[in-house]
């Protein structure tokens, strides 16, 4: 008997794949993590100008690994001994990458992205900049509409990045965001540490862009 649990969620990605379609988003299924990978390579010509922005995802994806392969032109804002100005500098170059890897905080089912994000690089360049933005989410990252994001990000995603990345914040600490003890918070509101990954908001809705961003949705639990 098929699992309906599965059938469920794949009317979930079937609808989700519709509406980024109709908001000129360029969408892709895989079942594995290894068939996301395949597909990043048939995507990214060779000798091509790539980078990536921080993301959990990518890293279990092994995205940055394949990249630094030798195949690609590779801006690595992780490499070793660099100072900060000079990452701030790949964070720059980056806006000319030939294609920009990165994950989402959330994908409703509408057809639209929604990230939050401190530093903003990331978020900046799936706004303008790179030719070509390939997008990679887990299933979890599924939600019904912008409102179940915003309860994302404040439930789950910035609690499990300020943990990832040390920051002293409240909701590293609670496991939540401070804006939901007022019952029905603002998508802006929050605490004020000066270690606040939550500092801007990006939905992306319908494209003027014709499939410059490329959404590969993965059958598998991934990132935050």
């Amino acid at each position: 008997m098929e699992n309906m649990a599965t059938k469920v969620m794949d009317l979930k990605i079937k609808k989700t794949m519709e509406n980024l379609k109709r908001n000129n988003m360029e969408p892709f299924c895989c079942e594995t993590k290894q068939e996301a990978v395949e597909l990043a390579k048939s995507l990214v010509c060779p000798g091509a100008t790539v980078t990536h922005g921080g993301s959990e995802t990518l890293i279990q994806l092994g995205i940055p690994e394949l990249l630094s392969g030798g195949d690609y032109n590779y801006l690595d804002r992780s490499a070793e001994g660099l100072t900060r100005e000079q990452v701030e500098e790949i964070y720059r170059k980056s806006y000319f990458a030939d294609y920009y890897f990165t994950s989402s905080n959330a994908v409703t089912e509408t057809g639209e992205l929604y990230n939050v994000d401190g530093n903003s690089n990331r978020v900046s360049a799936i706004l303008y900049g790179p030719k070509n933005v390939l997008v990679f989410v887990g299933i979890n990252k599924i939600v019904r509409d912008i409102n179940e994001a915003i309860t994302r990000v404040k439930t789950i995603a910035a609690p499990a990045n300020t943990l990832r990345l040390s920051c002293d914040t409240p909701c590293a600490k609670t496991g939540e965001c401070v804006s939901l003890k007022s019952g029905s918070p603002l998508i802006c509101s929050g605490c004020h540490s000066e270690q606040r990954i939550c500092c801007n908001y990006v939905v992306s809705a319908q494209q003027r862009h014709k499939n410059r961003i490329k959404v590969i949705i993965i059958k598998e639990q991934l990132g935050y």
